[in-house]
């Protein structure tokens, strides 16, 4: 796929990590008062990280460049070497995260089958293992929500209520790749700490949904966060005049929560538009936020080059299935050129 030089030709629904930043986060970055965090003296970063840990109703929060440096920290800092972990079979911390889990953390993964991303309680309880001579401890549990190769599915609150009491029962922590949590809490209607308060450790990325242009906060305890900034040092990730960086993180968690609910609505109305014309299926369980799976007769890398002609661009993620992501520079002007370009792809078909 060709990379656009000019986004406003480009109807970008590839993800929504494409965001641009709004123009009060450009003026945020020149205004912001700055430090070194390495030296721990940024208090932007230090603002960013108190709001973070409120939010989530969490003690502390530590910024991180990315969500996978997140997410990697949070297995090794809750796991010694050689434990076992149980994480859904297609969760981005063992699928896209490049082998983190074995090369940082040393630990085992256990992959556990899933209902569009949502591993059964039941499932979970049985494969826990003690440690003994033979066999190594389960101590981590990790959750995706939403989840992203499922189609930004949402874990219901009474699997994740179900979830923390086997792990309490059974003596192991949790952490959530919430990359887009705040999705999920959009989308259920319920204040984000109805979400966290189930799990110990969250990570979440304010440059999806949220339009910040780097970084994710890694929240939870304060001795763990603490320990935390141990490997976030080890891994390359301390940064110095971060505060540019983090004064964007400030304005996503402050006024671009509530407007993901359009991206949420943009995602149904072009699913609803492409699952009436010939050619095209959509899954309609997992239209649950802001992407949308739609299914394909012809085989979907053919598809997504017709559509990359007229300006369109996505991935396919499947032989016949490709991925839309609304996010906040996908106006309805653009979701209208969107459908469009799927109804002339569908009637060049028929014709």
């Amino acid at each position: 796929m060709s990379i656009p030089a000019d986004q406003a030709k480009f109807v970008d629904l590839r993800s929504d990590t494409v965001t641009r930043p709004s123009a009060e986060m450009y003026e945020a970055m020149a205004t912001a008062p700055l430090g070194d965090d390495v030296l721990g003296d940024e208090p932007t970063v230090a603002q960013l990280e108190a709001l973070a840990a409120k939010t989530v109703g969490k003690e502390a929060a530590m910024f991180v460049p990315s969500g996978t440096m997140g997410n990697q920290i949070a297995m090794a800092t809750h796991c010694d070497r050689g434990d076992a972990v149980l994480i859904e079979e297609e969760a981005h911390m063992v699928y896209y995260e490049v082998g983190g889990p074995g090369v940082i953390a040393n630990v085992v993964t256990w992959t556990l089958p899933s209902d569009k991303g949502v591993m059964a309680p039941e499932v979970v309880e049985k494969h826990v293992l003690k440690q003994n001579l033979h066999t190594p401890g389960t101590t981590l549990l990790c959750l995706e929500n939403t989840h992203n190769r499922a189609g930004g599915t949402i874990t219901p609150l009474s699997i994740l209520q179900d979830y923390r009491s086997i792990a309490t029962q059974h003596g192991m922590r949790v952490h959530l790749d919430g990359a887009r949590v705040f999705n999920a809490s959009v989308g259920l209607g319920v204040d984000i700490k109805e979400i966290t308060q189930h799990v110990d450790t969250v990570n979440f990325c304010l440059s999806k949904g949220l339009r910040a242009p780097v970084g994710s906060l890694l929240c939870g305890p304060s001795d763990f966060i603490e320990k935390a900034r141990i490997w976030r040092k080890r891994l390359g990730g301390g940064m110095r005049q971060a505060g540019i960086l983090a004064a964007c993180g400030i304005i996503s968690l402050t006024k671009m929560v509530d407007r993901l609910a359009d991206d949420h609505r943009r995602a149904r109305s072009i699913a609803q538009a492409i699952s009436e014309l010939p050619g095209f299926a959509i899954d309609w369980d997992r239209v649950q936020t802001n992407m949308v799976l739609v299914l394909t007769d012809a085989p979907a890398p053919e598809v997504q080059a017709k559509l990359e002609d007229q300006g369109i661009l996505c991935f396919p993620v499947a032989a016949n299935r490709l991925r839309l992501v609304l996010h906040a520079d996908i106006d309805d002007e653009k979701l209208d050129r969107a459908i469009t370009a799927f109804q002339e792809i569908a009637v060049s078909r028929v014709s």
